[in-house]
């Protein structure tokens, strides 16, 4: 069969490209060919159309090679042909020295582009906050800290992880919004290089956050991370005060280590657990948490005042008219909720919840404590309490721990999760801890699954709580809340078809997951990245605050609590906040807000409200609660 010849275009075509593949030579030799054929002939046109252009052929050729040469930058110079072949080389030298200039100049502020995109120039602040790694907790604690600094000039936030700059930048912008007058620095690189951690200057940050990554390997970085940074720092006098997190208490010692003496290490795992529980006691609790821990609203703070030194605290307690004085800072020690008769020294500090750190200012209100109004009466005693947990996870030991500690006799813990050795193990060795307790039990079964809910007597438990599954090697950290979403749905389908609301707390990872969820706006939802990012948010403004919240949050210690109002003030009277402050204070507590039940259904609140005026008067009917802090 004959061969079908090959077209000329085809062939051109390859010459051309074989030519082009010898490199910048055949490159520059094609362009020069390619400005000849337009410029000659274009030069030409313009000399045969010029009526004052000279008569005779090679005056005309010479003219259109004068037009040609100084179009093309060659000189353009006639005469022998010597004369014309010197003017062509000194303009190509010419050309050659130009072009090698702007080249280097090119690729010199290209270089330094690319370095600046790539974040590796050395930051040059004083004063800043460095944040080191990259997580979901990343955006709560950078929008903390743009609240925090809102009303400063000069304030500056410096993350540094190991991802593309360019990235960092652009998801920062679009979670945390507008920074106001605070700026935003990122760069990029690991964290666990002590040369690396240098671009932060971190000898001349007022803080250091250390956040733990999303995967399951996060917390041995966190302590490199630690022990970089203790590198870099070798051989400076200043070292910032460093505020780290860790999910798992087995290395919290070696962080600890790792951060030096003033450095500051959270159990995110154990501080989850701890205020999930607190809130399946309490529903509403949660609400309460994020109210007193994010900077919209008010927060606490270390205040002295010298006008009370040698009053007692209960006098302390009605001193201020728009905060509540919840304890004492002496030494380094606080003193959380402390018998009234306490006595005040010229050093102790005042823990206030206040709007800002200058709305703490003193004045009597005892004129509108009414004492008329005040119930005398014991508490409202506590009962057994009955809890089912649907799933399981890293935390759910700590949790029923954190059961265990306060548990009265007769209290029931329900566990209803998939069956596996390892889930069976831990429930067995939960359930042996601690000598006596609640009765733990294990029910195997698919949580996401209707038929399982369903053979439950859901309704009868005093509260229910929502775990999603740890991830698997290689699955996404926020693959847990699909499986959460669901259970959520299938609780949902129960409430509307028995009319009768679940006591619901639900755990997510992913922020984003809470508009999803399928529960009641005020519900409780525990979030713990968000949750640990607004502690160390807090934490880095005062690290004083380190230890009120370790107090607040553990396990036996004086806490935050929602207690019903009628233990306070007569249901159905009208009177001022500073009355249920009184009576919060015969009882050894401190009343720092309210939950108004007739708007517990309504944003964006919820009916929570911290830190009212002590003059704000309102009629307390038997669903309100009071929030205190105190113990059980």
């Amino acid at each position: 069969m004959a061969q079908r010849r090959t077209s000329f275009g085809d062939r051109a075509r390859y010459w051309f490209d074989s030519t082009l593949a010898r490199g910048a030579s055949a490159l520059v030799g094609w362009m020069a060919l390619l400005c000849l054929a337009v410029v000659v002939p274009a030069s030409a046109v313009v000399v045969w159309t010029d009526p004052h252009a000279p008569r005779s052929l090679p005056d005309r050729l010479a003219q259109v090679w004068h037009l040609t040469g100084e179009t093309l930058r060659l000189g353009g110079a006639t005469g022998t042909p010597l004369r014309v072949t010197m003017s062509v080389l000194l303009a190509l030298v010419a050309l050659l020295y130009v072009s090698t200039l702007v080249g280097l100049i090119t690729t010199a502020l290209t270089e330094r582009l690319t370095a600046l995109r790539r974040g590796r120039s050395t930051v040059l602040e004083q004063g800043h906050v460095v944040v080191l790694g990259w997580s979901e907790q990343v955006f709560t604690v950078v929008g903390e800290l743009v609240a925090a600094n809102a009303n400063q000039r000069r304030a500056a936030v410096v993350v540094l992880a190991d991802r593309d700059k360019t990235a960092m930048e652009e998801a920062l912008g679009t979670k945390v919004g507008p920074v106001g007058r605070t700026r935003l620095i990122c760069r990029s690189g690991p964290t666990t290089d002590p040369a690396v951690l240098t671009l932060t200057s971190p000898a001349t940050a007022g803080v250091v956050l250390v956040l733990p990554r999303d995967e399951p390997d996060a917390d041995a970085e966190v302590v490199k991370t630690l022990l970089a940074l203790r590198a870099a720092l070798a051989g400076t006098q200043s070292r910032p005060p460093v505020v780290a997190a860790v999910r798992d208490d087995r290395y919290r010692l070696a962080a600890c280590l790792a951060a030096g003496p003033g450095g500051v290490v959270l159990e995110s795992d154990t501080v989850t657990a701890r205020l999930i529980v607190q809130a399946a006691r309490r529903p509403g609790l949660s609400l309460v948490h994020r109210e007193l821990l994010d900077f919209a609203g008010d927060e606490f703070y270390l205040v002295g005042e010298a006008s009370l030194a040698g009053r007692t605290f209960g006098e302390a307690l009605l001193s201020y008219p728009t905060s509540s004085v919840v304890g004492l800072v002496r030494g380094d020690t606080p003193l959380l909720a402390p018998p009234p008769h306490t006595t005040i020294t010229a050093d102790d500090l005042l823990i206030v919840v206040s709007r800002d750190d200058d709305t703490a200012w003193p004045g009597p209100c005892g004129q509108w404590v009414e004492k008329a109004v005040t119930v005398s009466g014991p508490p409202t005693p506590a009962r057994p309490e009955r809890v089912l947990v649907l799933g399981w996870n890293r935390r759910a030991p700590l949790m029923v721990d954190q059961l265990r500690r306060r548990a009265l006799p007769g209290s029931v813990v329900d566990v209803v999760a998939d069956r596996g050795e390892e889930t069976a193990r831990q429930v067995r060795e939960s359930g042996s801890r601690h000598g006596p307790g609640p009765v733990l039990t294990l029910h195997p079964g698919d949580v996401t699954r209707p038929e399982t809910l369903e053979r439950l007597d859901v309704h009868s438990y005093d509260s229910v709580i929502v775990l999603g599954q740890d991830p698997a090697p290689g699955q996404p950290e926020d693959h847990p809340d699909n499986r959460t979403l669901v259970t959520l749905l299938l609780l949902r389908r129960l409430e509307e078809t028995t009319g009768r609301e679940l006591p619901v707390v639900t755990e997510l990872v992913d922020d984003r997951n809470r508009a999803l969820a399928p529960i009641s706006p005020g519900a409780d939802v525990i979030i713990s990245g968000k949750l640990i990012g607004l502690l160390m948010a807090q934490i880095s403004q005062n690290r004083h605050l380190a230890a009120v919240f370790e107090e607040l949050f553990s396990a036996d210690g004086t806490g935050i609590r929602l207690r019903p109002a009628g233990d306070y003030v007569l249901p159905g009277c009208e009177t001022a906040f500073a009355t249920v402050v009184a009576a919060a204070r015969e009882r050894g507590e401190c009343a720092i807000g309210y939950r108004s039940r007739d708007e517990a259904s309504a944003g964006p609140g919820h009916g929570v409200r911290i830190n009212p005026p002590k003059a704000e008067r309102r009629r307390w009917t038997d669903g309100d609660e009071v929030v205190v802090v105190g113990r059980d």
